[in-house]
């Protein structure tokens, strides 16, 4: 009954053992199921929609045959404004779940000149971009709202045969436990094996019988000695026995750990029930809002891009190359400057534009165009820089617009990043003033002080740039009347910036408002015998080309300030908290 036993066990354990190599091998399903797509269209871009990626649940691998390709994702929106000047292909679902390829005609005519579409490499819109030489294979993890645009050169046909891979998340929970269970079963089956034999080799022991002799017959004792050897030799052949069998179960037990070596977690079922997420605080996107302009990373590589192409711009004082990055006021303060470094030797750059870290970021919610984002880069030292970057169509790189020094008592109140907020119009009357007038309003307080009819809106005592102004022209005042007060005089007149002023909504309903405001310092004289000579002043006689003048000079200084501006019925003040200065320009009093 042991053999029984034993043969029972070790069938049995082939049974499990064998189940669980078989899921493994022959039974397992495919770790992973693919959509390929093949179009037949020479359109220079294929967009493959969302919905195509969104599919089925997982992280996406991309592959793409082509001999040069280039793939770049962002939101669908996004996508489908570029491409509108070009044909392209759309893949997108059909209804039986199976991609499916459209070809899509341009929609928005294009000038003379080169394609709006014709170089898809670095484009701002793009949350990535890949390129590949030959095939391109990579991971993604895309919703929904966002496509993946598969180009060549942006001239070529687009690659024309692509796969979209997702895991099936297949596992084999019961492998691991059969065959572990399975090997227990066989090192039973051979311990009960080993019994049986020992049983059988104790039961089959020497039993011989001696021949009946009478009862006065003396015993041989050289038999009984014969016997009594035989006897003892046998235990001895048992246990040798007994010891090689026992051996056999080592090399029983290393094949079962070798077949569990080969498992993945996958093999095993998962303990306990799965982790169930803890809810996080609601974030109330308006009814109607759009989307986040750009992403933080996408907005830190912006920011890179402007840093390091400006840079360059610097470099060679060009302004043609500054443009390509900057607008608005920060074009026309280095525009300046390269002037001024052209003609006075020694003349020193204005400082590089910063790019990183990155401390606080707040995108315009819109889908459209144009649209804007605001960044504080803190530097090296300490200082902090609060810029606005602009972008005027899908077309167009973010353009550097404003550019101030923050004050590092500000404070203000954003809302995330991956919600965003509206721009307000220039004219929006939810505010206490509107940004369109902010800009005229502080100057007026600049030219009169507290008697200006807007010093109770502004905040006065935190305003450090005001307390500056008044100081330059105090001291500028006194050195021109030590010499210059009986043949001429210097009057000071502040005013609006020609830029248009550009705002986002803060959480507690104000904005955040950049205007630029233009400051002029006049000297004339007051005797039409004198001339006004500039002296050892380089800066006016590099801008307006002359050393003296009947006339006088005027000097204009461009100011990008940054205020915050509350709601309409808020008692607050309007507080400037960032502000920059650079000459603007010189020139001969008409």
């Amino acid at each position: 009954m042991r053999f029984v036993w034993a043969i029972t066990a070790f069938v049995l354990a082939t049974l499990m053992i064998g189940a669980g190599i078989a899921q493994r091998t022959i039974l397992q399903a495919p770790a992973t199921q693919t959509a390929s797509v093949t179009t037949d269209d020479d359109a220079p871009y294929v967009l493959v929609d969302g919905s195509v990626f969104d599919s089925r649940p997982g992280a996406q691998t991309l592959r793409v045959e082509g001999d040069a390709v280039f793939a770049a994702y962002a939101r669908t929106g996004d996508l489908t404004q570029w491409l509108a000047p070009t044909d392209y292909t759309h893949v997108t679902m059909s209804d039986a779940g199976e991609p499916t390829t459209e070809l899509v005609s341009a929609t928005v005519e294009q000038g003379e000149g080169e394609s709006l579409t014709a170089d898809p490499v670095g484009s701002d819109l793009w949350l990535d971009e890949f390129q590949q030489e030959g095939d391109l294979s990579t991971t993604l993890q895309l919703p929904e709202d966002m496509s993946l645009l598969i180009a060549t050169d942006g001239v070529a046909p687009a690659p024309s045969s692509f796969s979209i891979s997702w895991p099936t998340g297949a596992t084999t929970p019961w492998a691991g436990p059969l065959i572990v269970a399975g090997g227990i079963v066989l090192l039973v089956g051979i311990f009960l094996y080993i019994l049986a034999l020992r049983h059988v080799r104790r039961s089959r022991g020497p039993r011989r019988k001696g021949l009946p002799l009478a009862a006065t017959q003396p015993i041989d004792l050289s038999l009984e000695q014969s016997e009594k050897g035989v006897i003892a030799s046998t235990p001895r052949r048992r246990r040798l026995s007994l010891g090689r069998k026992s051996v056999l179960a080592v090399p029983t037990a290393a094949v079962t750990v070798a077949l569990l070596a080969g498992c993945t977690p996958g093999a095993w079922p998962e303990l306990g029930s799965s982790p169930t997420p803890s809810p996080t605080e609601s974030v109330i996107v308006p009814e109607g809002q759009g989307a986040p302009a750009v992403t933080q990373t996408q907005a830190e590589r912006i920011l890179d891009r402007i840093a390091e192409q400006v840079n360059a711009a610097d470099e060679a004082a060009d302004a043609d190359a500054a443009s390509a990055r900057l607008a608005g006021p920060a074009l026309t303060e280095r525009e300046t400057n390269y002037t001024l470094q052209k003609e006075i030797d020694d003349q020193a750059p204005l400082a590089a534009i910063p790019s990183a870290p990155v401390t606080a970021f707040l995108p315009q919610a819109q889908d459209g165009w144009p649209r804007m984002f605001l960044a504080v880069v803190e530097e090296t030292d300490g200082a902090a820089t609060i810029m606005t970057v602009r972008q005027e169509d899908p077309w167009s790189d973010y353009k550097l617009t404003y550019l101030s020094s923050l004050r590092a008592d500000a404070s203000m109140n954003l809302a995330a990043g991956y919600v965003g907020a509206v721009a307000v119009e220039p004219n929006s009357p939810f505010l206490v003033m509107a940004p369109e007038a902010v800009a005229g309003a502080y100057a007026d307080v600049l030219n009169n002080g507290d008697d200006s009819e807007f010093a109770a809106v502004f905040d006065g005592e935190n305003d450090p740039f005001r307390a500056q102004v008044a100081e330059n022209r105090a001291t500028l005042l006194k050195n021109f009347n030590k010499t210059g007060e009986e043949t001429g005089k210097v009057s000071f007149r502040a005013r609006a910036g020609a830029a248009e002023p550009l705002s986002l909504v803060t959480l507690d309903s104000g904005a955040i408002v950049a205007v630029t405001v233009v400051e002029s310092e006049s000297v004339v004289p007051t005797d039409e015998d004198a001339v006004i000579k500039l002296g050892d002043n380089v800066v006016v006689k590099a801008l307006s080309g002359v050393t003296q003048s009947k006339s006088g000079f005027t000097t204009r200084y461009a100011d990008q300030l940054y205020f915050f501006v509350p709601a309409q019925g808020s008692n607050e003040k309007i507080q400037l908290i960032a502000s920059r200065s650079n000459i603007l320009d010189a020139k001969v009093v008409d």
